[in-house]
């Protein structure tokens, strides 16, 4: 509860773009692959973008479901909707059959990071598969 609490008394802007990659199944369970890409670099922000728009990722410790934050960032059900409805919200039931199948693993992956190096001033650039 403090973090939740921590997040609605001084909220800072941010903005997620992302992309359906594709519409999966994972152990039975109907999830949605996405690609993400943090706008305004915000810790936690793809995280939480996803958890209230009720697709957490799965496995998300804090920010999915029986997570150690608030649900929806302590909103309830109703505000949530009034301020993003989202007809294929992920309802509860749903979300523990998705973090019962992953047994405790995180599906979040870095597909690609650039960066440029702090010593040599070369651009980095790596890039891998997702393990699952």
């Amino acid at each position: 509860q403090k973090l939740a609490k921590k997040l609605l008394e001084a909220p800072k802007e941010s903005l997620t773009k992302y992309e359906v990659v594709s519409r999966e199944e994972f152990q039975g369970n109907p999830v949605t692959r996405v690609a993400l890409t943090s706008i305004s670099g915000r810790t936690h922000q793809l995280n939480v973008h996803l958890a209230a728009f009720g697709h957490p990722i799965v496995g998300d410790a804090t920010y999915g479901i029986n997570g150690d934050a608030a649900a929806n960032g302590g909103l309830s059900d109703a505000e949530l909707e009034s301020l993003a409805g989202n007809p294929s919200r992920a309802d509860a039931a749903l979300q523990q059959a998705i973090a019962d199948a992953a047994n405790g693993k995180s599906c979040v992956h870095a597909k690609s990071l650039k960066f440029r190096h702090p010593i040599t001033k070369e651009d980095i650039e790596l890039s891998a598969k997702a393990p699952f």
